[in-house]
């Protein structure tokens, strides 16, 4: 079936490294006909005479996160990528793949529940167990929004094109967590081609950490990714995206403003990171991801000012 094609059949979807498509197909949760592009797309990584990069949308997540390039320039991109999934899901995953990939709830996992990203009326996690859920309620669905690479893109203010819109940003893309019947904004049949990144900053570092609840091939049930800028023993600039938090990946915007102008060491730190769940609802069982984000904060920030 060509690319083409599902414009005009409701029951097609993309397939690209399949990791997340192939699993939905064998649990019953997708009755979708695949339609192959990992042939015909975008696997480069491309670099401009300033600094910035564009990536590819069906470059594979390993590639971007082996790249030494990109680790130079942009390494909380790389430390994103290098800590998803394991390296076999790596080897075959893809950029626009993981940004467009679908929730993780078990309860949409589940072809025999019916929920709002399924048609459904309801959520049922809501009511039942929300274990792994969102900590900041902004929808009627509170499942977390699965993509690492999402949040990683959002704190380098990265640009998205289609093959229909140029110049989405990551909450363009991925909407403000109220589009409950999907996990982004494409319009049917569109398809991610490629993600540009601004060039680097002079002097500044990044980084990323995820806290999971065993060691290895697990999805976050907190992560954030980091970026500063130093001077003169000051923060010049804070970017902290924070993911398995929410319907969206979010910037941490209360702790970024606390910490402009101020001394870069762990007192200063230590105060901001309480912002972190500025504007957070918690569900009754997903109160312990405050204190995991608060933790996050300030490890990964004292790491970076160190």
């Amino acid at each position: 079936m060509s690319v083409a094609a599902i414009a005009t059949n409701p029951t097609a979807e993309f397939r690209a490294g399949g990791t997340d498509f192939s699993e939905r197909r064998r649990s019953g949760v997708s009755q979708a006909t695949p339609i192959d592009i990992l042939e015909s797309g975008d696997k480069t990584i491309t670099w401009d005479a300033d600094g910035a990069v564009q990536i590819g949308a069906l470059t594979t997540i390993a590639t971007i996160a082996t790249d030494a390039r990109t680790a130079a320039a942009y390494p909380g991109i790389a430390a994103s990528a290098q800590g998803l999934a394991t390296p076999q899901v790596r080897h075959v995953a893809t950029l626009g793949g993981n940004l467009a990939q679908r929730s993780r709830c078990w309860y949409f996992r589940r072809a025999d529940i019916d929920c709002l990203k399924k048609g459904g009326a309801t959520c049922p996690a809501r009511s039942g167990n929300h274990l792994y859920g969102v900590v900041f309620d902004l929808a009627e669905c509170v499942a977390p929004h699965p993509s690492t690479m999402a949040a990683a893109l959002l704190a380098y203010d990265a640009r998205i094109t289609t093959d229909r819109r140029r110049g989405l940003t990551i909450a363009d893309l991925l909407g403000d967590g109220s589009i409950v019947r999907s996990d982004h904004a494409l319009t049917e049949g569109e398809m991610i081609k490629s993600i540009a990144l601004p060039a680097p900053l002079e002097g500044e570092r990044a980084s990323y950490k995820r806290a999971i609840s065993r060691t290895y091939a697990e999805w976050p049930l907190v992560e954030l990714c980091a970026r500063v800028v130093i001077a003169d023993g000051k923060f010049q600039l804070v970017r902290l995206a924070a993911g398995g938090v929410a319907p969206v990946p979010l910037r941490l915007t209360a702790v970024e403003a606390e910490l402009s102008g101020k001394i870069a060491n762990a007192p200063s730190i230590a105060e901001a990171a309480k912002l972190s769940g500025s504007g957070a609802k918690p569900l009754p069982m997903t109160v312990y991801k405050l204190d995991l984000l608060q933790g996050l904060v300030r490890d990964v920030l004292e790491r970076l000012s160190s």
